[in-house]
């Protein structure tokens, strides 16, 4: 029963009949024999995809004599076959026609529809799936009524057989065992025996040597003889027994089977699933069709409405115009001779009674004197041109013509530049320049370094978000978050976009104002009016110490002080320095050394131009060496000064005497990490988060951040995201996604 029902597995995918002689094309799909040299008949190769000189094994490899009853196509005649391949055409098949060099020949698969490359020999290297040979002959065993042996040969409905031969190993009706045996040849001599199911194809032999395979190249993936392996072909390649490939695929095709076949069930459901989405697609379908229809209805609606519209605006100014020209050809009728206005003043003037003559002829002339003026400034009254009347349809056209299906939004783009994590993550996208538009969009996105949890990963969604750029609030400090987009209209939902991942910053962000009250005179410094940004002028002492650069530079030291000082826990704050700064420090300090140090502080001697200092260039003034409590980082002239303590985790200070130093390229932002109760402060890359220096601090009382200026420069802290007019997603709020 169940071989009844695997029919169209067996069926040639060119002649859709049973596979006769089935060789294994490339790409792992069969096709008959006789059907894969017609098709490479049809495509103009020539030649029987075997070696021609060879005697055939089997009745099917003989189409030259195959039953009239198949309708196969006829091969050349031998003499004209001599011919052509002594014309220099070659002696294996597949050759193309005109070719004078071997050239590889190409198989069009009905299967995949795609080109299969055959190689130079074609046919001829192809193995004969004698595995299928043997289901389709059990098969058409299987179908046969009261189990009578069939003819092997027959096209279906095949005949009953009525002889065998052992050296054909093949079963004939009559008809096909005359044909396939015939007189003169050495086919004739096989002795006939009885029909009988026990004939089998010999074991598969290789078709490059003709010896009976005996390994598989797990390389090539194909079975090869044992001259195969000693050949440079396979050379270096991976070769195992057929034994050990047989019972590896065996244990591969049993277990998948029986996975199959033991669900059933769910197979089952599957098929009832997809026969109910059949159904849906029917219904909607149908629907779809009828809301175009009525839309386009709609459309045809509105134009009919438009176009009535239209022609009577045109009735109503032609009709005006001709009652216009009406009425003057009526005037122009009454001054014919005797006739109207004409007719009326010649009786006028045969009145002899002056005064009575005078009162009609008054009124009379006035009427004749505007007839003349007419007559000497003729002037139709109306246009017969309608050409205000004309359309112009071409925009109206290309609009109907380029109407087609809404396609869904292409997949968007999220600006790198202006996205980033501080406080909150704010996320900026937009779309390709020709995508269709988007009603709505839809922000996915989940933590990377979260605790695994089993199935797939799971995304948190944020449906109708509008516009192009979203708050997500309250992000885990110290994560990374993937996050992704995609846009949404009438259509559907469109592709995602590429995947963003945001690092987070490592603690909470610490919200803070610039201090101007404490430090040096305020002519140095300007504080923008928000108290973000600060930009240190250089004055007078910078300009005279040009006077003393060979024996050592007095220089001011201005400082900035943040309004908020850090009693407990972990505060994370960013800022970013202008590259043109002569040399910035930024940092933190007890906010009551730092009073102590900088309110009213004398000039300080600079290590960068005293070489008596003891210093390397760059490194920390004096005032900030003595005072434990500060932590800062150098930065000038676009660099970033690195003492070889940072390794160690020294703080800048440089009490472990001179060292070696280096520098490092100043990032767009920098980040401050102060872990109070740990006594530590990290300075970080901003962008990427990744770790500059770590150095010890003394926080035994208030700590605040401090900015130190010598010459020029400026300073500006990173804006809270909240502050950002933008729509704001709560991340806590999403719904989970699976």
């Amino acid at each position: 029963t169940s071989m009844k029902n695997m029919e169209k597995e067996l069926l040639c995918p060119v002649c859709q009949e049973m596979y006769k002689q089935p060789l294994v094309l490339p790409c792992t799909h069969n096709v008959c024999q006789a059907c894969a040299r017609e098709v490479l008949g049809q495509q103009g190769y020539i030649g029987h995809g075997g070696d021609p000189s060879s005697e055939p094994t089997s009745p099917a490899s003989t189409p030259s004599t195959r039953s009239p009853r198949l309708s196969r196509r006829t091969l050349p005649k031998p003499d004209r076959l001599d011919r052509l391949l002594k014309s220099g055409f070659g002696t294996y098949p597949g050759r193309k026609r005109g070719a004078l060099h071997p050239q590889v020949i190409m198989f069009p698969c009905p299967a995949c529809q795609g080109d299969v490359e055959l190689g130079e020999r074609g046919l001829a290297g192809l193995f004969r799936n004698l595995t299928l040979e043997r289901v389709v002959e059990r098969y058409r065993q299987s179908v046969s009524v009261g189990g009578a042996i069939l003819c092997q040969l027959c096209k279906p409905p095949p005949l009953e057989a009525t002889k065998g031969c052992t050296e054909c190993r093949a079963t004939f009706c009559n008809e096909c065992f005359k044909l396939f045996h015939p007189w003169g040849t050495q086919k004739a001599q096989h002795e006939p025996t009885l029909p009988t199911l026990s004939f089998r194809p010999k074991g598969l032999m290789c078709p490059d040597h003709k010896e009976e395979v005996t390994h598989y190249c797990k390389t090539c993936q194909r079975l090869v003889c044992q001259l195969c392996r000693v050949r440079r072909t396979h050379g270096g390649h991976k070769i195992t027994p057929v034994l050990s490939a047989y019972q590896a695929l065996k244990d591969k095709l049993t277990k998948s089977l029986t996975y199959i076949l033991g669900n059933q069930d769910t197979v089952q459901t599957q098929i009832c699933e997809l026969e109910e989405t059949v159904r849906h697609t029917e219904v909607s379908g149908q629907q779809a069709k009828e809301e175009v229809s009525q839309l386009v209805r709609g459309l045809g609606a509105v134009l009919e409405e438009k176009r009535a519209s239209l022609l009577q605006a045109i009735k109503e100014c032609q009709q005006e115009r001709l009652a216009r020209l009406s009425a003057q050809i009526q005037e122009h009728r009454s001054l014919l001779d005797g006739s109207g206005l004409v007719g009326y003043a010649q009786e006028v003037l045969k009145e002899t009674d002056q005064p009575c003559f005078v009162q009609a002829a008054k009124q009379l002339h006035s009427r004749i004197a505007r007839a003349t003026e007419a007559l000497q400034t003729f002037r139709p009254a109306a246009s017969s041109s309608f050409r205000h009347c004309q359309l112009d349809v071409g925009r109206e056209m290309k609009m109907l013509t380029e109407l087609s299906f809404l396609q869904v939004p292409e997949a968007p783009v999220i600006d790198t530049q202006r996205t980033f994590a501080y406080d909150q993550i704010f996320l900026c996208w937009r779309l390709p320049p020709h995508s269709p538009p988007a009603w709505h969009y839809t922000i996915e996105f989940r933590r990377t370094d979260a605790p695994a949890q089993p199935g797939p990963a799971r995304w948190q969604r944020r449906e109708e978000v509008r516009g192009t750029s979203a708050l997500l609030e309250n992000p885990d400090t110290g994560s990374v978050y993937v996050l992704r987009v995609r846009g949404c209209n009438k259509a559907g939902y469109g592709e995602y976009s590429e995947d963003v991942h945001l690092h987070t910053p490592p603690a909470p962000v610490l919200h803070f104002f610039l201090d101007g009250r404490w430090g040096t005179s305020r002519e140095r410094l300007a504080i923008s009016k928000d108290q973000r940004a600060v930009r240190s002028v250089p004055g007078l002492p910078l300009l005279l110490a040009a006077e003393r650069l060979l024996t050592g530079c007095h220089l001011s030291v201005d400082v900035v002080l943040g309004d908020v000082a850090v009693t407990q826990g972990r505060s994370y704050w960013a800022c970013a320095v202008d590259p043109a700064s002569y040399l910035v420090k930024v940092g933190v300090g007890l906010e009551s050394k730092l009073q102590e140090s900088f309110q009213g502080a004398p000039d300080v001697i600079s290590p960068r131009y005293d070489p008596d200092s003891g210093h390397d260039s760059g490194a920390e003034d004096a005032t900030v060496e003595a005072s434990p409590p500060f932590a800062f980082l150098t930065i000038g002239m676009g660099k970033i000064l690195l003492g070889s303590g940072a390794s160690s985790n020294a703080g800048l200070t440089g009490r472990d005497g001179p060292a070696a130093s280096c520098t490092v390229p100043l990032p767009p932002r920098l980040g401050i990490c102060l872990d109070y109760e740990r006594g530590r402060v990290s300075f970080l890359d901003a962008v990427s988060f990744r770790g500059l220096l770590e150095c010890p601090l003394d926080c035994s009382g208030p700590v605040c951040p401090a900015f130190c200026f010598i010459g020029g420069g400026a300073v500006q802290l990173q804006e809270p995201v909240g502050t950002k007019p933008e729509r704001k997603v709560t991340i806590g709020g999403f719904a989970k996604l699976d």
